[in-house]
């Protein structure tokens, strides 16, 4: 029976809720005023020597209120529950009575008796809210006492105050609970919308270019602002390769130092291998809550490890950067906070995480643009004309890609000395700048050299009958175009052309003068025929003179009409009109607005 009444007091003392309840009454053994005012009012009112307020947790009791009690317990105040009557009151839910504990089985062997000689005792439940006993409000006498009907009472009524004030005490720390984490929960939804913005930038600063290095340089930027003191990238896509690296630091008086970080950790193919490899065999971020212990003992190089304890070498975590389309890390992150920061939080991590995804996403991005820009390169320079060597006539191209879109386009020139001794140029350009408007001007640029070659036609009837060559052989091309004709004569030379929609060609006389031979506009090729044929304007120049033909790429502004841009054009071939053609050719692309189109160049000296 002993055993089993044991068993079941050990439950009840040890219930969750109670046991809450106890511990938002007290902070522990320290004074309460409030307790102890209840404990001297026994102490008066009923003449008991001692006088307490016990609160009955797992495995101690606290006296939250207590007079008369000795030293040391009085100054301790608390002790461990085989020293406590009160458990009795908490454990059969009710007022206990002792005349004399000695006589009482569940008491007899209770240390009190001999340490404080606790003789009688009277003890009346304290309630919390939820009618749970979490204590009780006790008289002691060091004597046998019968305890009077009006005692009793009176300790009943008192254990009421204890209750009320227990009540009240735990609706304040409910409230101050329900305002702490009203205040964790707005935290951690700032803190989810921060890492959220974080993500959003982080995106569209990395799609907004395709250049790796300047992507990392972006990410580092982006990274810590936010969510680390500073970091390194760490690119390695071919593990036999040169690494990229980038570091980043949230103080910008770190920048050299960071510049030197990068450069020592790309030469330290140990350090940055160990780091991809940490975070590849795990698959997951790799998080350090002692970064400085941990990771700074992997740093071998001298000068690495001091500008990273310069920069401070907290709690650390790395995140592999990992392709979307190989679904194999291409790389790592390596964030890391100063020793006085905390560890990175597993919504940090997350986020880091999502960071590595995207970073391997901008990565995955650059590769297929760097593989698709080599292609068109090299389909480019398989349609762009080598210049041929022409005795008297000095020939200079450049073309220049638009800067966004495949690095390939519809814009060309041309230039071939006929049999007859002429010389025909041509500059035009196919609506578009990507692979299919290069195609299509691979034709359009082998139409005109076939039908203009061997002939001895004016440029108006030689693109008139390329009119009638697009639209029989049905080629998809809607383009304009400059063709001109340059013969020797008396003078100097004369120059015949024909324009299909084109901005005007420029001729930069020997004087310095500029000429802009604006003629009446005319159709772009590749429209249905008209029925009338194109004409042909001539000019005659002097020798010295250069012949500039270029596409409205180098001319074209939104923002400004083709006259400010072809006046600006002027205006740079006056003031280099002395200057060797690639010089020439280097100023005038200077000028260009914002490539949103291709530009083809060419200039025609006529020595």
């Amino acid at each position: 029976m002993v055993l089993q009444w044991g068993l079941i007091g050990a439950a009840v003392l040890a219930d969750p809720p109670r046991l809450r309840s106890v511990r938002r009454i007290t902070a522990g053994p320290v004074p309460d005023d409030a307790f102890n005012r209840v404990a001297m009012l026994v102490h008066k009112l009923i003449d008991a020597p001692m006088g307490a307020v016990c609160l009955v947790d797992e495995d101690r009791q606290v006296l939250a209120g207590q007079v008369g009690v000795p030293e040391p317990l009085a100054s301790a105040r608390e002790m461990p529950l085989a020293h406590s009557f009160s458990r009795h009151v908490v454990m059969s839910g009710e007022m206990q009575v002792v005349p004399d504990v000695r006589d009482d089985p569940r008491m007899s062997d209770n240390p009190m008796i001999d340490e404080i000689g606790a003789i009688a005792y009277v003890g009346a439940p304290i309630v919390d809210p939820d009618g749970l006993i979490v204590g009780a409000l006790c008289a002691i006498d060091q004597e046998p006492r019968a305890w009077t009907p009006s005692e009793i009472a009176l300790i009943g009524e008192l254990a009421e105050v204890c209750s009320s004030e227990v009540c009240l005490r735990i609706a304040r720390a409910t409230a101050e609970e329900a305002h702490e984490a009203a205040e964790e929960a707005r935290r951690a939804a700032e803190s989810a919308h921060h890492q959220l913005e974080l993500l959003a930038e982080l995106t569209e600063s990395l799609a907004a270019t395709m250049d790796v290095a300047e992507a990392m340089r972006r990410l580092g930027d982006i990274v810590t602002a936010t969510l680390a003191d500073w970091c390194v990238v760490a690119i390695a896509d071919d593990p036999g390769g040169t690494a990229q690296v980038s570091a980043a630091h949230c103080d910008p008086d770190r920048a050299a130092d960071m510049a030197r970080l990068a450069e020592l950790a790309a030469g330290s193919h140990q350090d940055l291998r160990a780091m991809i490899l940490a975070v590849r065999a795990r698959g997951r971020p790799v998080r350090s809550a002692d970064g400085d212990a941990e990771m700074r003992s992997r740093i071998g190089d001298a000068e690495l490890s001091e500008i990273t304890a310069r920069a401070g070498f907290g709690a650390s975590l790395i995140v592999p950067v990992v392709s979307p389309v190989r679904r194999r890390a291409l790389g790592a992150i390596l964030l890391v906070n100063r020793p006085d920061r905390p560890a990175f939080s597993a919504a940090e991590e997350w986020t880091a995480a999502e960071v590595g995804r995207r970073a391997g996403l901008a990565v995955e991005n650059g590769r297929l643009y760097r593989e698709q820009r080599h292609v068109a390169e090299v389909l480019q320079r398989s349609l762009l004309t080598e210049l041929p060597v022409i005795p008297g006539i000095e020939l200079h191209a450049r073309y220049l890609p638009a800067q966004d879109g495949a690095a390939v386009g519809g814009d060309w020139y041309d230039a071939f000395a006929q049999p007859d001794g002429s010389v025909v140029v041509a500059v035009g350009d196919v609506s578009g700048h990507d692979i299919e408007a290069a195609a299509t001007m691979g034709q359009l640029r082998n139409l005109v050299r076939g039908d203009a070659y061997g002939r001895d036609e004016e440029p108006g009837a030689l693109l008139t009958a390329l009119d009638q060559a697009l639209h029989g052989l049905r080629v998809p091309a809607s383009a304009t175009a400059v063709l001109a004709r340059v013969r020797t004569c008396w003078s100097g030379y004369e120059v015949g052309f024909a324009n299909a929609g084109h901005p005007p060609p420029l001729l930069l006389l020997p004087d310095g003068q500029v000429q802009v031979w604006w003629v009446p506009p005319e159709p772009l090729l590749g429209l249905p025929p008209r029925g009338e044929p194109r004409t042909t304007a001539r000019r005659f120049v002097p020798a010295g003179s250069t012949l500039v033909l270029y596409t409205d790429g180098l001319v074209e502004d939104r923002e400004q009409l083709l006259d400010d841009g072809v006046a600006r054009l002027s205006e740079v071939l006056r003031e280099y009109a002395s200057g060797p053609g690639d010089e020439l050719c280097a100023r005038l692309l200077e000028v260009a607005p914002r490539r949103s189109d291709d530009i083809a160049l060419l200039l025609v000296r006529l020595t």
